[in-house]
């Protein structure tokens, strides 16, 4: 493979962007899928025109996202002064860039350069009470005192507290849905003052796109991603805060946790957080001490590149016996594609295609660790 244009900030052209858009918005093309296909076929332009025939052969054709309603979309993107930012583009988010299936293309608005900094996210109850939002505060205030760009989800609560806290030093809102759909609403003035103070805002999300309860979690990945710790200032047993911990923590972050109360329900998560192995944080320093290590070396970004993806040899297609025998060794249980190639003694490349194909056509689940079972 060639070296990352990430690493060489490469820019993409109008249509190769427009094209990126075009193939991350198709029907069943999510980031994992979007690297497949361009690993496979060199560009997303030859990957669009391979959709429907690839897709059918696993089962279903998909619908390709029309070229109007990419310009569509980039237009609105336009007229509310935000813009399209590809994987290996200099203002792609460092750290995000690292993580297993990053979003191959990011709506982003304000300042990019915010988000090569180092980050550390702050997460927590909506219903926060007086103490923890006056804790986040303090700690967003001082880690941003510190050179940290604190990083949040901008819902209402601890996320609202975090970000109005670091306005002066720097600071990152993700969206659950589009750009021009924010949520809550009475967040709005909140993420202009994002904005106009020298932050950012990202979304992977179409323009248009109203956040439902499925797209926090989406969203919950980001601002894992995005950050080198994690901290949780209040959360109940059952809560978002607990999802982005758990994923900080697969991505190889630094999870922190403030205690709180036993009789205090928001404090339950945070509590068993700690049990669990997170960080106990009761002052800012427990966070920078921890964090000092790794703000000089972020994670180091996958050698793999997108937009100038060597094809990959392209193996014969697999006789129909083999395609069907791939097929029979999936279920409803996950199993690792290594396995899959043995069981079989199929080329890896063959597997890897007929995958492929079940993903496009909607009946491949990808897990954490890659493995992979059949939607039945």
């Amino acid at each position: 493979m060639t070296p990352t244009a990430a690493k060489r900030g490469v820019m993409l052209t109008d249509e190769m962007r427009l094209a990126w858009l075009r193939l991350i918005r198709s029907e069943n093309v999510g980031p994992a899928t979007f690297r497949a296909l361009i690993n496979r076929f060199g560009t997303a332009e030859a990957a669009l025109e391979a959709l429907p025939e690839l897709s059918a052969r696993g089962g279903r054709q998909v619908t390709v996202f029309p070229e109007d309603a990419a310009h569509e979309e980039m237009a609105r993107a336009t007229k509310l002064g935000a813009r399209f930012v590809c994987l290996g583009e200099p203002d792609y988010p460092a750290l995000l860039r690292s993580a297993d299936n990053a979003p191959p293309l990011l709506a982003m608005m304000g300042d990019g350069s915010t988000s090569q900094r180092p980050a550390l996210s702050i997460v927590g109850a909506r219903n926060a009470s007086l103490s923890g939002i006056k804790l986040t505060r303090m700690f967003a205030r001082e880690a941003g005192e510190a050179g940290y760009v604190i990083v949040s989800g901008l819902a209402r609560g601890i996320d609202a507290a975090a970000h109005e806290a670091a306005l002066p030093t720097g600071t990152i809102g993700v969206f659950a849905g589009g750009l021009d759909k924010p949520y809550p609403p009475e967040n709005r003035p909140l993420m202009r003052q994002i904005v106009d103070q020298g932050g950012c805002l990202i979304s992977e999300m179409p323009f248009g796109w109203k956040p439902r309860a499925i797209d926090f979690p989406r969203r919950n990945r980001l601002v894992a991603g995005l950050c080198l710790g994690l901290l949780v200032v209040e959360a109940a047993l059952r809560s978002g805060s607990l999802i982005s911990a758990r994923l900080a923590g697969e991505l190889g972050r630094l999870v922190f946790a403030v205690p709180g109360s036993p009789l205090d329900p928001r404090a339950a998560g945070t509590n068993r957080l700690i049990r669990e192995g997170a960080i106990l944080t009761t002052e800012t320093n427990d966070i920078l001490e921890a964090l000092r290590p790794l703000a000089g070396r972020p994670p180091e970004a996958d050698e793999r590149s997108l937009e100038e993806a060597e094809m990959a040899a392209t193996p014969e297609e697999p006789a129909e016996d083999e395609r069907a025998r791939i097929v029979e060794t999936l279920g409803p249980v996950p199993v690792a594609i290594d396995d899959i190639i043995a069981h079989t003694e199929a080329a890896p490349g063959a597997v890897q295609l007929v995958l492929l194909e079940l993903d496009l056509a909607g009946r491949l689940e990808r897990h954490s660790g890659g493995t992979v079972s059949l939607l039945l």
